[in-house]
């Protein structure tokens, strides 16, 4: 009999074609949780995918997912139940950043930043918890050091955390009777593709030890997943230096 705490599971996440989603998925699958990768490049998941069930023996499913798209979220929790009858844990991990200065930015920028990072989510979750509270399961989002302190660059991109903030918190509030728990995971920078405001991605601004790696956004995402009968509600990551930096 396996002793894996998510053995058994199933566990949905979006953005999971690198970065924090990929290593979230590794992380669950660690755990022995069987993962629905989504992200819009099926070539990605299909890779990230097969190392996983190379690595760890779990089942993994990809659905090609644009969460800006209500119908592709509907389809991917559709797919999900129809393959496994139903799941347990719920990831919103996929995000981005365009542009920086209110001033200038695009409103094709803006509407895209608002489309993926509140709008996907939204589609995500309201499909998501008929499933989770059924299994009593789990609703983790990806939250941000930019949706905790007010911040002078890229006010959309720390506005719409903020708001995954605060959603998450009230959804918690909803559901919470009923089983689901209910995290948010802060990073502050972690050296992943993400761009940051000047065009380059965080891997390439900062070295080994400037900032958090992927990885340990992941741990703390299992960690939260793992949780029986009680709900982890918030979970910041920085590196130490992190408040003698910003403030």
């Amino acid at each position: 009999m396996s002793t894996d705490p998510l053995d058994g599971q199933t566990a949905i996440v979006t953005g999971a074609s690198s970065g924090i989603g990929a290593a979230t998925c590794r992380a669950l699958a660690a755990e022995g949780a069987t993962v629905v990768l989504a992200a819009r490049s099926e070539a990605r998941l299909r890779e990230v995918a097969a190392e996983i069930e190379a690595d760890y023996g779990v089942d993994t499913l990809v659905v090609p997912t644009d969460v800006r798209e209500e119908s592709a979220v509907d389809e991917l929790i559709e797919e999900t139940v129809a393959t496994f009858g139903g799941f347990d844990i719920l990831v919103n991990n996929a995000g981005l950043a365009r542009g920086s200065d209110v001033e200038t930015m695009a409103t094709d920028e803006y509407e895209t930043m608002q489309e993926t990072n509140i709008d996907g989510m939204f589609y995500a979750t309201r499909a998501a918890i008929p499933h989770v509270r059924e299994q009593e399961g789990h609703l983790i989002f990806l939250g941000s050091f930019a949706g905790q302190y007010p911040r002078s660059y890229n006010p959309v991109y720390a506005a719409s955390k903020w708001w995954t903030r605060g959603f998450a918190k009230s959804v918690a509030a909803q559901v919470g009777d009923d089983g689901v728990g209910v995290t948010v995971v802060n990073p502050g920078a972690v050296r992943t593709e993400f761009e940051s405001t000047d065009g380059r991605a965080f891997e390439e601004v900062f070295e080994e030890g400037e900032a958090s790696e992927p990885e340990e956004v992941a741990d703390a995402i299992a960690f939260a997943a793992t949780r029986e009968g009680s709900s982890i509600s918030e979970i910041d990551i920085n590196n130490r230096s992190k408040f003698a930096d910003d403030f």
